[in-house]
């Protein structure tokens, strides 16, 4: 009788040990895919984040360009050609820079125009893909 008790604690010990290491895996389990669901919304947040960093930097230099270049009564002077060109270079799109530097090196007034045309427009669908 002492040894049929002492078996049937030990059964009941053993059913208990396994009921709490079969929640602890269930729990590690939903944690588990939960960190990884957070970890899929964390990466599209930081990328709608670095999305919008983006064409905040393209809305300020478009801004910034309208102001100090399409609307110059003269000549821009070489602090606001730096003020955009700083501007332009950390909005860090190799293509938009590209552009940009074309029409910096413009030489007549025919380029300078067809590649103000070029930026612009590529500057506003920057902002519309993104």
């Amino acid at each position: 009788m002492i040894l049929n008790f002492n078996l049937n604690f030990i059964s009941r010990k053993t059913l208990v040990v396994i009921v709490i290491i079969a929640i602890l895996l269930a729990g590690n389990i939903v944690f588990g895919v939960r960190y990884l669901w957070d970890s899929h919304e964390n990466q599209l947040l930081q990328k709608q984040l670095s999305t919008q960093q983006t064409n905040e930097k393209i809305s300020s230099f478009l801004s910034l360009f309208i102001k100090k270049v399409l609307k110059a009564q003269g000549e821009v002077s070489f602090e606001d050609r730096l003020q955009l060109e700083n501007a332009i270079r950390s909005i860090n799109d190799k293509e938009l820079l590209a552009l940009w530097d074309k029409f910096t090196q413009s030489t007549s007034a025919d380029q300078v125009q067809q590649n103000v045309k070029n930026l612009l427009e590529s500057l506003a669908s920057k902002i519309v893909a993104n």
